[in-house]
């Protein structure tokens, strides 16, 4: 595969530049709240007053186990890069045929490399402008912050704001951040302690490269499909020549009664099974990678523990949010992003319409006339509503279809062809 063959992939005949200005401005809304969260941290945090006596923030000020050049690097430079290594590499799978069109089989693994980059930017620049913007607004003390803050211990009545010290002998004094000698960094750091930035970036990161691998390699709970075998053609990846009806199939019509055939029945226990153990550790490690950053901040004396936890639940929501935005769920999606918006609908849906990958009327906008007249078929025709599928045992749902491609003729109806 040449240059000019990936660059035919995208700019094929059915290229739209309406849809990937969308996606474009997609990436920049997804810039954005990381542009955001980048503002935030220059700014000046609220800084909470405080007791000099209070034992909870006079800790030592040691250095960084997980400095944040490493965090940065662990967290968002390396799951971006596997997605995209895992992307060209392991895209479409085992459900292309070997003849399938170099520039479809293109398509593909540049929209999922596309839609796993987007899920990605979504968690992380959602979890940075989060979390920053909470460090700023709550302005938190640190664990060592007396250490960060070296008070001026020889003016204190200057700079009491509250507390019983001025009536009661020996009581504690509420002292302003004003009392702090140092400036600059040093300072401001010292009262950005909620939530943990590493926990939440961390786990933002590192949580949503651990859903990546779950959906590529099919790593899920064993779960049941919902045709009567795994010969939903909805799984496929590629339209072919090949027709594998299914029982009752909406698009093929009913089928013979199930108890004429030995095939038409497959047992519960046998139409799935638990992933091999060595994925599970595989798709663990991220995790526990996440869990010793953020642990680190509590032997650093960074963060207090209501600190780590918040922040690595913000970064698993984002996580989360980014992966279900981009990808069907583990549990049906057969590791699958989805499909690209309709052109009609690039920038805005509107009430009334569910779905933005069909056009006004409701027909798929990325398949329908391919798989109608077979654009791509390998086999001779069998009808109009059959010909140009394949089967998988992957999931339940077809990967997405042509992702740039203009809207087919409304009147057409299918499945995915990509």
């Amino acid at each position: 595969m040449n240059l000019h063959s990936i660059f035919s992939a995208i700019n094929g005949s059915r290229f739209s530049k309406w849809l990937i200005s969308s996606y474009i401005f997609d990436w920049i809304c997804i810039l954005i709240p990381g542009a955001l969260g980048r503002i935030f941290k220059t700014v000046e945090p609220n800084k909470h007053a405080f007791y000099l006596r209070d034992p909870n923030i006079s800790y030592p000020h040691v250095s960084e186990t997980v400095p944040p050049v490493v965090l940065i690097l662990v967290s968002l430079l390396a799951p971006a890069a596997i997605i995209a290594l895992g992307s060209l590499l392991f895209i479409p799978g085992r459900t292309a045929e070997k003849h399938a069109p170099s520039a479809l089989v293109w398509r593909r693994k540049l929209w999922e490399w596309n839609a796993g980059w987007m899920g990605l930017g979504v968690a992380y620049a959602g979890t940075y402008a989060a979390t920053e913007g909470l460090k700023t607004m709550f302005g938190k003390p640190r664990p060592d912050m007396l250490a960060r803050c070296k008070p001026d211990v020889d003016d204190i009545a200057t700079y009491i704001i509250g507390g019983l010290a001025e009536s009661l002998r020996d009581a504690p004094a509420l002292v302003s951040w004003k009392i702090c000698t140092a400036e600059g960094k040093a300072l401001r750091d010292g009262f950005v302690s909620f939530p943990s930035g590493h926990a939440s970036m961390s786990f933002a990161g590192l949580t949503y490269l651990t859903l990546w691998l779950c959906a590529k390699l099919s790593i899920s709970f064993p779960y049941l499909h919902p045709r009567t075998f795994s010969t939903d053609r909805r799984q496929t990846a590629f339209v072919t020549g090949t027709t594998h009806p299914t029982i009752d199939d909406p698009y093929t019509g009913p089928q013979s009664d199930p108890s004429s055939s030995s095939t038409s029945l497959l047992p519960l226990r046998d139409q799935n099974a638990a992933p091999p153990a060595y994925l599970l550790l595989l798709a663990a490690f991220p995790i526990c990678t996440a869990t010793y950053i953020a642990s680190s901040r509590w032997w650093d004396n960074r963060h207090f523990g209501f600190d780590i936890l918040f922040g690595s639940a913000l970064g698993i929501f984002f996580a989360y949010l980014g992966f279900r935005l981009y990808h069907l769920p583990l549990g049906a999606g057969a590791g699958w992003a989805w499909g690209a918006r309709s052109r009609d609908k690039a920038f805005y849906a509107g009430v009334g319409l569910a779905s933005y990958a069909t056009v006004m009327d409701g027909s798929l906008s990325s398949s329908g006339a391919a798989a109608a007249s077979g654009r791509y078929s390998s086999g001779p025709p069998h009808n109009n509503k059959t010909n140009g599928l394949v089967v998988s045992r992957a999931g339940n749902d077809a990967g997405p279809a042509d992702e740039w491609a203009h809207d087919r003729p409304s009147s057409s109806r299918g499945v995915a062809e990509v």
